[in-house]
């Protein structure tokens, strides 16, 4: 890390020119080339995607997804000649349009079944030619603006479907400005300099954007899920703006210390450097843990996001030590270069309300950290409700005309706008149920299907059979009497598997596999809940045999593992009780209260352990050092939370602010993210690592540092931190927010973080691991 921040404080106009290429050249390219994002998230393998398979294949002329258009009435009926005349002429034009394969109207023969019971809504069906990864925008935005037109004199026109759905994606950047404008308003209070606050913004954006391109390339070689991107964005401006957040805040405690810019910023990446590669693996091992899976779209999701963290971190130890020399002092304020000009450099003693807060945490340990943890439990309890499955267009905000669609087919609350009758809530998620025939004995077991169907519970419609071309394929499609995100559906899909069919298929070769968006959702919930004990239990693993490399104990991988569970647990109580409560999912313009998406449990796990490591590195780095100088635990424990606390306390606040951003992203899953990573880490940094974490360590105390000594020599030794220096020399700081053992009389001693506390010199604690011995000295 020395060699590196020297070569790139030498050459600082080379490492921003190639940085700026390389933003330019992966932008070209992903211009040139385009991408591929998939928003296909089921689990190949499953029941229903075996069904969806026999379809496409069977049905080629039917491969574009779907998309349907609603009208209601109020004062008539939808079958009066003005309505008639106005809708039909309306859905020949949208037959005439690009993009689409076929129309199936109510007013063709055969569509009676598409006007409702009062006759007050009808619905068109469309085929588009291409699934959605492979149309644009603007042919959506064609079919539902000539759909449109035909609306007015009482008549209301609305549109869903996925074909529809692209039209609803949010355009605007709004949440990256907003996250970036607070992030900024947090730097620059924290360094009262606008030099040094544009520093991490310009590294963050840069590693950002080259990623964004990079995702893009990704996705023409991999299944990339279209959420990637902005899911990459949003960790990428987290920690890209974090990690240079601890780089300058250490290189700006050198400049006070009174050392040469060039030297401030080696030793700020010499020793905070080393530390942001260390939390940056493991934020990249718990994001590869998503193979485990051996899921395709969370394989890319896992590699477009590491990508973002490795060149996150790339810019925070190339692009920001060549920034930091190209600035020089201006990385102070202006009175702290006029301080440091009229009463040169000097010690700074830790001041203000982390001081306060650690001596309060050593004299209340069991209080607090009892209130800790009954505020993370209460805040998991929601979390046992957990409910996981795929939202739909009817979760999507009120004024949204996919939500219109939804309502005026399953029939609107009576009150609401087109209020009515409708289809009945299973409407909008059918069951597919594709039979594999081969034989006359197995068509004629497929016709007489339908008459076992209609008598099942939860049924409330049942139209076909039909077969394709060959009559190797039939098809029948089921309506439930419940909406696709019911409990009843996700039942009726069982009953069917596991009673009906099998006795249809008795006596023939006939099999019938059920599809549809609820088969769809519960398989891919059914693999995820399957293998999320596997995938939890390894990243986990991994995660405390890093933690055991580095602080050479027992405890601290242990407590960090609670940890970080209590953590997810919490985020996800939160989650549940705003999205699948609802509890104010509608004012934030977030739908109504649905699913917990099936990934999302994964992808969290992913993130919020690695994103939590970052922390635990940070705090137990500093406290791990003065425990190897004093062999005082409490000492430890106090003078590590105090120099550390503000600083993490600072790229906390930016994190919220940056995930909070993106609930205004207007994409509800995106939201989910924003609000889980926002809660996780707001608990995280304030709950869990500044008053549980420390109220432990002080009741443990030194059990925290104990290895037993077979294990000890059995590991391998890394080191996050640099080896304190001998005395006599310059004292070496230990990581972000730590200071080294105090430099000989006559040489120049470097605080790590503002407020470093002067240390006597003690004798070593003895090997990593160690306990105190009895008479060791005290300071």
């Amino acid at each position: 890390m020395t060699a590196l921040a020297r070569w790139c404080l030498r050459r600082r106009l080379t490492v921003l020119l190639l940085w700026l290429a390389a933003l330019a050249g992966a932008v070209s390219a992903a211009a040139l080339t385009g991408s591929a994002y998939s928003d296909d998230y089921g689990a190949a393998g499953t029941e229903s995607a075996q069904a969806a398979q026999r379809l496409e294949s069977a049905f080629p002329d039917q491969r574009g997804e779907g998309a349907t258009l609603v009208w209601h009435t109020d004062e008539s009926s939808v079958r009066a000649a003005p309505v008639e005349e106005r809708m039909s002429e309306t859905l020949r034009a949208v037959a005439d349009l690009p993009g689409v394969a076929s129309v199936r109207s109510p007013y063709a023969p055969g569509g009676e079944s598409r006007i409702s019971e009062d006759g007050h809504t009808a619905y068109a069906t469309l085929t588009l030619d291409a699934p959605t990864d492979e149309r644009g925008e603007q042919q959506a935005q064609r079919v539902l603006d000539t759909a449109r037109d035909a609306a007015g004199d009482g008549l209301q026109v609305e549109a869903g479907g996925p074909g529809i759905a692209l039209t609803e994606a949010p355009k605007a950047q709004l949440a990256e400005v907003i996250g970036l404008a607070a992030a900024a308003v947090v730097l620059f209070l924290a360094f009262g300099s606008l030099a040094a606050t544009a520093l991490p913004l310009i590294t963050a954006v840069v590693a950002v954007g080259t990623a964004a391109a990079g995702i893009g390339l990704l996705s023409q070689v991999m299944t990339v899920a279209d959420f990637a991107p902005m899911l990459g964005m949003l960790i990428g401006l987290g920690v890209g703006i974090d990690y240079a957040l601890f780089i300058v805040t250490r290189h700006r405690t050198g400049l006070r210390a009174g050392f040469p810019v060039h030297e401030a910023a080696q030793r700020a990446v010499t020793v905070s450097g080393r530390a942001v590669v260390f939390a940056g693996a493991t934020v990249c091992i718990a994001l590869l843990g998503m193979f485990i899976l051996r899921l395709g779209f969370l394989e890319g999701v896992a590699l477009a996001a590491c990508l973002t963290v490795v060149l996150s971190v790339a810019a925070s130890v190339t692009l920001l030590p060549a920034l930091l020399g190209m600035i020089g002092m201006r990385a102070l304020s202006r009175r702290e270069r006029r301080r440091l000009t009229e009463h040169g450099p000097r010690p700074e003693a830790p001041t203000g309300f982390a001081v306060r807060w650690s001596a309060f945490v050593e004299r209340r340990p069991k209080l607090l950290g009892a209130l800790a943890a009954v505020l993370m439990a209460v805040l998991a309890l929601p979390t046992l409700s957990l409910h996981l499955g795929t939202s739909d267009q009817g979760n999507d905000p009120a004024s949204s005309t996919t939500r219109k669609a939804y309502d005026l087919l399953a029939g609107s609350p009576p009150g609401a706008e087109g209020s009515g009758g409708g289809f009945g809530p299973g409407t909008n998620g059918p069951l597919t149920l594709v039979g594999e025939v081969d034989g006359a004995g197995d068509k004629l077991a497929f016709d007489h299907l339908p008459e076992a169907i209609r008598s099942t519970p939860g049924v409330a419609q049942v139209s076909g059979p039909d077969f394709n071309g060959s009559g190797d394929t039939g098809v029948i499609t089921v309506v439930p009497d419940s909406s696709p995100q019911s409990k009843a559906t996700s039942d009726l899909v069982d009953r069917l598997r596991d009673d009906v069919l099998p006795q249809a298929e008795e006596g023939s070769t006939l099999r019938v596999l059920v599809g549809g968006p609820t088969a769809g959702y519960d398989d891919f919930a059914d693999v995820i809940v399957g293998k999320l004990p596997l995938f939890a239990g390894v990243v986990i693993a991994l995660g405390c045999f890093l933690l055991l490399l580095a602080f050479r104990s027992i405890a601290i991988p242990l407590k960090a593992a609670a940890m970080n569970i209590a953590a997810v647990a919490a985020a996800f109580g939160v989650v549940v009780a705003v999205f699948q409560w609802g509890w104010g999912s509608e004012l934030l313009g977030l739908g109504s209260a649905g699913p917990v998406e099936p990934f999302l449990p994964v992808i969290m796990i992913s993130v919020l352990f690695g994103l939590s490591m970052d922390y635990q590195v940070f705090l137990v780095s500093r406290m791990y050092e003065e425990w190897r100088l004093t062999g005082d635990n409490r000492r430890a424990v106090r003078v590590g939370l105090a120099e550390t606390g503000r600083v993490i306390n600072s790229a906390a606040v930016i994190m919220i602010a940056v995930f909070g951003a993106f609930v205004l992203s207007g994409d509800r899953l995106i939201a989910m993210f924003g609000i889980a990573l926002a809660a996780a880490v707001a608990l995280d940094a304030f709950v869990l690592r500044t008053l549980l974490v420390p109220a432990l360590m002080h009741l443990l105390g030194g059990a925290n540092w104990w290895l037993p000594g077979w294990l000890d020599r059995l590991l391998p030794r890394i080191s996050i931190e640099p080896e304190p220096a001998a005395p006599g020399s310059r004292a070496e700081p230990a990581a972000p927010g730590s200071r080294a053992e105090p430099a000989a009389p006559g040489s120049r001693a470097e605080p790590a973080v503002p407020g470093a506390l002067p240390t006597p010199a003690v004798p070593a604690p003895g090997p990593p691991g160690a306990l105190p011995k009895a008479g060791r000295p005290r300071p």
